[in-house]
C-alpha cells in the first residue's frame, strides 16, 4: 500500500486543495535555482537536489502503479516531463543574470496560460469570451511585476533575446513541455502519480551531464548552495507531488488560475533570499495578476438556471470523481 496526502473532504476537493500547495513552493524555484548553481554549478547542483527530492517523495507518494499506466503516458508523457525540467534549468542558468534571468522566468511563467489554453481546447474545458481578456491581464500583470521600475519595453526584451536566443528560446520549451505534460496527466494518466519515477530520471539526467562536465561549479560549495538545494529538494519534491496529483483528480481550472500567482510569490521569496526591493511597480503587477485571474476563475464557472441548481451541484460532484475512475478528460 503506497503511502498518500490526506485531507478532509471528497476526493475532487482534497486534490484540488493539495494541488493549490504546488505555486507556492515554485515560486521559490527560481531563487533556488540559482543559488545552487552558484553554489555547484548547474548539473552537479541539479543532481543533488533531484536525489534529495526523489527520497522525500518515495515516502510521500511511493512508485506509481505501472499496471495503471498508459503506454503513451509512460513514453511521451513522462519524457515530456523530463523535457520540462532540463529546459527550465537551463534556460536559468545560461541567462546572464540580473534582468535577463528575470525576463527569462517570465517567458516561462507563460506555461500557466498555455495550460489554461490546452485545457480549453484539449480537455473539454468550457469557458465564455472574458476568459482571453483575463488571460492578457494576468499576463500584463506578470509583465509589470518582473518589469519593475524601468517597465515593460518589447524593444529591449528583444534587443536582450538577440543577445542571447538560448536562453529564452529554452525558457519556451520549458513553458510549452509543461503545459502539454499537464494536459497528458489528465487524458492519459489514470490517476496515477508518476512523480518518483519523473524525479528518479532528472536525477540521472543531470547526473549524466554532471559526468560529462556540463556547467562546472566553484571548488567549493556555498552555504548558499547547500541550503538551496537542501531545501529546494523538498519544496520540488511537494510541489510536484501536489501538481500531478491536483492535474489527475482535481479541478484543472481552480489549479490553472492560482497557478498564476507563481511569479508573484517568486518575488517576494527574492525579496528574502536575494535581498531584492520590491517597488510600487511590483504591487501594481500583482493587482493585475490577482484581476486576471479572478477573471478567468469567472470565466470558467459553470452557469446553472436556478430551477436545476441542486441538480447541478450533484452532477457536479458526480462527474469530478468519474473523472478519476474513468480516466475522462472531459470532467473537471
Amino acid at each position: 500500500m503506497q503511502p498518500t496526502l490526506r485531507l478532509a473532504g471528497d476526493d475532487y476537493t482534497r486534490s484540488t486543495a493539495i494541488g493549490l500547495f504546488a505555486p507556492i513552493c515554485w515560486g521559490m524555484s527560481v531563487g533556488l535555482v540559482r543559488g545552487i548553481a552558484e553554489g555547484f554549478g548547474m548539473a552537479q547542483g541539479q543532481f543533488l537536489l533531484y536525489c534529495i527530492a526523489t527520497t522525500c517523495l518515495f515516502f510521500m507518494v511511493g512508485l506509481p502503479d505501472f499496471r495503471k499506466m498508459s503506454k503513451k503516458y509512460l513514453f511521451i508523457g513522462i519524457p515530456t516531463a523530463n523535457a520540462s525540467s532540463l529546459s527550465f534549468c537551463l534556460a536559468l542558468f545560461t541567462s546572464a543574470g540580473g534582468r535577463q534571468t528575470l525576463e527569462v522566468g517570465m517567458v516561462n511563467y507563460l506555461w500557466p496560460s498555455l495550460t489554461i489554453v490546452a485545457a480549453v481546447l484539449f480537455a473539454g474545458v468550457k469557458a465564455r469570451w472574458h476568459l482571453w481578456p483575463g488571460l492578457l491581464g494576468a499576463i500584463a500583470g506578470i509583465m509589470v511585476v518582473l518589469g519593475g521600475e524601468e517597465g515593460v519595453s518589447p524593444t529591449l526584451i528583444l534587443q536582450h533575446a538577440s543577445e542571447n536566443p538560448a536562453s529564452y528560446l529554452l525558457a519556451v520549451v520549458a513553458a510549452t513541455t509543461w503545459a502539454a505534460f499537464s494536459i497528458m496527466t489528465r487524458r492519459w494518466g489514470n490517476g496515477v502519480n508518476p512523480s518518483t519515477l519523473i524525479f528518479a530520471l532528472d536525477a540521472l539526467l543531470f547526473g549524466g551531464l554532471w559526468l560529462l562536465g556540463v556547467g562546472e561549479g566553484p571548488s567549493e560549495a556555498s552555504w548558499r548552495g547547500i541550503v538551496s538545494a537542501v531545501f529546494g529538494g523538498f519544496a520540488m519534491a511537494g510541489a510536484y507531488a501536489a501538481w500531478t496529483r491536483g492535474m489527475a483528480r482535481g479541478n484543472i481550472t481552480v489549479l490553472a488560475v492560482a497557478s498564476y500567482f507563481t511569479p508573484v510569490l517568486s518575488c517576494l521569496f527574492g525579496a528574502v533570499w536575494l535581498g531584492a526591493d520590491l517597488t510600487a511597480a511590483f504591487w501594481t503587477g500583482v493587482g493585475f495578476v490577482v484581476l486576471g485571474s479572478l477573471v478567468c476563475w469567472h470565466a470558467t464557472r459553470e452557469q446553472k438556471t436556478p430551477g436545476a441548481k441542486a441538480e447541478g451541484k450533484t452532477e457536479g460532484k458526480t462527474e469530478g470523481k468519474g473523472a478519476v475512475t474513468k480516466g475522462d478528460p472531459k470532467k473537471v
